[in-house]
């Protein structure tokens, strides 16, 4: 027996295998925020890529040169930003007016709640706006902690959402690059393979980037008609924010309901619990019937692969794991087929 196959050999190959797995696994742990935000970044540049190359095999009017990549890419960038400018145009200027009507209403509609739990008998005395204040969860001396942390998540939010788009700006300038180094990964009989598969993955992701768009237009255009039959003001603008709120999965649909809520809330007690009944019956329709049936159609995924993937991204990374969820099953399923060996034929 040669001293490298002795036990003992094969015993610290083993300890030193497990250290090393121990201590990476420890470092990707550390700085799993960074891959989330990197991996988010490379899905966005996969998922616009198909569109950039399009952008970029147009030709300028006065030259023959193609457009440059870098131009193709702020092009998609400057078009997006400024739909943010023209919704923001649209939904804040309505949206104050009002909350300030609400805020101006809120005490007499707080009187009616009361008095209406009182008459029931599930309230023993009406309550003073302070006192209703400090009995809600996170009220009286949570509140300061509570706003600082609101105000620290947003803060840091729009700064994880700039460094995406560098990040994805970056890949794509780069991506023949990056694909062409991962390709040499592989030996060079099987890097077509490997070229096959990342144009399928390219395209899956491409295609769940529309089924979101398309999901968010099919909710902004039911939130509009329903909302317009119940005499809802501003119902355009506030089925613009369920739109926008569809983009973001599980806490996106609630928090796009509240401003249509209180909008109703203005007008009377009965047409906002209408609304709110609305917001649930769409979003129990969109969940269970719309996500399903058109990711499977977009991007390929059964809706049973669908549904699982949304309840394991969730459970494991919150709301952006439920984002990441449809394209990262959809990445595995590409792996899997190429992975898999091929049946015999019989």
């Amino acid at each position: 027996m040669t001293p490298d196959n002795s036990p003992r050999a094969l015993v610290r190959y083993a300890l030193a295998g497990l250290v090393v797995t121990a201590a990476l696994s420890w470092t990707v742990y550390l700085v799993r925020g960074v891959l989330v935000v990197v991996y988010i970044a490379a899905l966005v540049a996969i998922g616009l890529g198909p569109l950039v190359n399009a952008i970029e095999r147009k030709r300028l009017l006065s030259l023959r040169q193609r457009v440059p990549r870098w131009a193709a890419i702020l092009t998609i960038y400057l078009v997006v930003m400024g739909g943010l400018v023209v919704v923001a145009v649209l939904v804040v200027p309505p949206l104050v007016t009002q909350a300030r009507e609400l805020w101006t209403n809120f005490p007499e509609l707080l009187h009616k709640g009361q008095r209406w739990l009182i008459d029931r008998g599930l309230l023993s005395r009406e309550l003073t706006i302070r006192e209703a204040v400090q009995q809600a969860p996170g009220g009286g001396s949570d509140a300061v902690g509570t706003l600082i942390g609101a105000v620290t998540g947003l803060v840091g939010g729009l700064f994880g959402f700039v460094t995406i788009l560098l990040l994805a700006f970056y890949f794509l300038v780069d991506a023949e690059g990056i694909l062409n180094t991962f390709r040499r990964l592989f030996p060079r009989s099987e890097q077509p393979r490997v070229a096959d598969a990342c144009v399928r993955i390219s395209a899956k992701v491409s295609a769940w980037l529309g089924g979101q768009l398309l999901l968010a237009g099919i909710i902004g255009a039911t939130a509009a008609l329903g909302l317009w039959v119940m005499g809802v003001p501003y119902f355009y603008v506030l089925a613009l924010i369920a739109a926008l709120g569809e983009m973001i999965p599980m806490i996106g649909p609630i928090l796009s309901a509240i401003p249509a809520i209180a909008v109703a809330l203005t007008v009377s007690p009965t047409l906002a619990i209408a609304v709110a009944i609305f917001f649930f019956v769409q979003q129990q329709l969109e969940n269970n019937i719309l996500v399903p049936n058109i990711m499977q159609r977009q991007v390929g995924v059964s809706a049973v692969v669908v549904i699982i993937a949304l309840l394991l991204g969730g459970a494991l990374l919150g709301i952006v794991g439920a984002i990441l969820a449809v394209p990262t099953a959809a990445i595995l399923q590409v792996l899997f087929e190429e992975l898999r060996p091929d049946t015999p034929e019989s």
